[in-house]
């Protein structure tokens, strides 16, 4: 007989595996392309994120790039996160979000991403 830790350990995975999916999907043909990301990074938090939208041609300026990407990565930042008291997949897509969103920073170097 399985402990509800363990049943709960198993569930956590199953729910992992999908959002780790769902997560590829969305990030699969933007690699080192920060604007296609923060274009459409509604996909990945879904309706209930309070995320709004950022239309790629209010980001073609560097300037509007590390703003955007400021806004996203506060929305996404898992200690706001915990202080919303937010579901399990809203706090492991916003963790992917987040440590993907760090990889990209508009302060790294231009070989990582396409400005």
């Amino acid at each position: 007989m399985m402990s509800q830790r363990d049943v709960d350990l198993n569930c956590n995975k199953r729910l992992a595996e999908s959002l780790d999916a769902e997560f590829k999907r969305w990030s699969i043909g933007k690699e080192g392309n920060l604007r296609a990301l923060l274009s459409t990074l509604q996909y990945i938090l879904g309706p209930g994120s309070d995320w709004q939208p950022i239309s790629l041609t209010d980001i073609i300026m560097s300037d509007a790039v590390k703003k955007a990407y400021r806004k996203a990565t506060l929305h996404v930042h898992p200690d706001k996160l915990q202080q919303q008291g937010a579901s399990i997949r809203e706090k492991y897509i916003c963790e992917k979000s987040f440590s993907r969103s760090c990889y990209f920073s508009p302060n790294a170097s231009q070989s990582n991403i396409n400005l």
